[in-house]
């Protein structure tokens, strides 16, 4: 992982995934990567603006803490997609009525982004930075356009309500999209930055974000899964995603049947495409704790692809094994896939059984399960209490 110390600020390059650390010796704001990074940029906030020559601004830093489980800021590194939600988490303002107007800037520059392209060349550079939760340092996601190419220009940016202590209040939900740019120059970002202004026939600027003003077409950085997963990788992480696991485990230790609708409703909420499913009878289920389809294709011919589901309650000391594989796999029909979805993991021989041999199986770990739930707002203990009691 590349890395570029305080001192290598004001020449560093914008590389994916680099990190960029803060100034070790002080705790004021002075010592802050990005503005040093990029001159003329705060030191504060989620949303950080570089004003223009004209009317807009050039420049657009969106930064996110990743500590927030309210609000989910989401890479997702094989569509190149990155979710972001906007600056009014509290009861009491309306949509836009933000001090820092970051959803005023949202609304924008999604506006500008779904124009011609005179439109989209008055939309900032967008560049999306995480914290590493280290000191200061950022670690750097990619320049981002607003849209996707699997949203259309009323989706990608959707005012959703979130409640709290009673108060009912409204907060955007933003689709954007990494370009294809593994390294961008950093002379030619602080130029932009110093002259407020952007040239696209700078031999410098970044294709994929040219192509993008020209025509409107988007070049995602995708990157393609890994086959397997070590079980390190599929285990909770520690605090919140632990604790949910956790929690779930003690809910259903005395009935572990009782956590198969539950399994299949997390996989229901992994999916975006639309699905039917029943359960399985009791100790009759074959290996096959529920079955159902997802519809694809569009309304007028859509068509059904089967599945079926095995669920595991497992400590965390506990691993789905080949012998559990094996059976949902003998199970499964023709032309039907499978999903395991458990609180533990699968043991490397499985998983690797699994993908060499292509079986069409998905896999929801013990941290997938965290992570769907609280992508869904299911964050806390009271609240996963009581979506379990829903499904009841």
């Amino acid at each position: 992982m590349k890395k570029y110390k305080f001192e290598e600020l004001s020449t560093a390059d914008l590389v994916i995934d680099a990190i960029y650390e803060g100034d070790r010796s002080t705790s004021s704001y002075g010592g802050e990567p990005l503005h040093h990074l990029m001159p003329g940029l705060g030191t504060q906030g989620g949303f950080r603006k570089r004003k223009g020559l004209g009317e807009n601004f050039v420049g657009l830093v969106l930064t996110s803490t990743g500590n927030e489980p309210d609000w989910p800021d989401e890479l997702n590194p094989f569509t190149g997609t990155y979710t972001y939600f906007g600056d009014n988490r509290t009861p009491g303002k309306d949509l836009h009525d933000t001090k820092p107007g970051g959803n005023k800037t949202l609304a924008q520059i999604f506006e500008l982004a779904h124009g011609d392209s005179e439109s989209r060349a008055r939309c900032p550079l967008i560049l999306i930075f995480e914290s590493v939760g280290t000191g200061r340092d950022m670690v750097f996601r990619g320049l981002a356009v607003p849209g996707t190419r699997q949203l259309g220009p009323r989706e990608d940016l959707v005012a959703i309500w979130k409640s709290f202590g009673g108060q009912r209040f409204q907060n955007y939900k933003a689709m954007f999209t990494i370009l294809d740019c593994g390294s961008i120059s950093g002379s030619w970002i602080r130029e932009v930055f110093t002259s407020r202004a952007i040239n696209l026939d700078d031999q410098r600027t970044p294709l994929a974000y040219r192509n993008w003003v020209e025509s409107g077409k988007i070049q995602p950085l995708m990157s393609e899964p890994i086959k397997t997963r070590s079980p390190e990788d599929q285990m909770p992480l520690p605090g919140l995603q632990t604790f949910l696991i956790e929690q779930i485990r003690e809910t259903f230790a005395s009935d572990p049947y009782a956590f198969e609708p539950i399994a299949a409703e997390i996989w229901r909420m992994s999916s975006p495409t639309p699905m039917e499913f029943e359960m399985t009878k009791r100790y009759r289920d074959g290996g096959r704790d529920a079955i159902g389809y997802l519809l694809l294709g569009p309304k007028s011919d859509a068509i059904k692809v089967h599945f079926a589901l095995e669920a595991k309650l497992y400590g965390k000391t506990t691993r789905v094994g080949v012998k559990e594989t094996s059976r949902l796999i003998s199970r499964l029909k023709h032309r039907e896939f499978g999903v395991l979805v458990t609180t533990s993991v699968l043991d490397r021989q499985a998983y690797e059984e699994i993908r060499s041999d292509s079986h069409p199986i998905i896999v929801i770990s013990a941290r997938d399960v965290a992570e769907i739930l609280i992508s869904q707002g299911v964050n806390n203990p009271i609240l996963l209490a009581e979506w379990i009691d829903s499904l009841n």
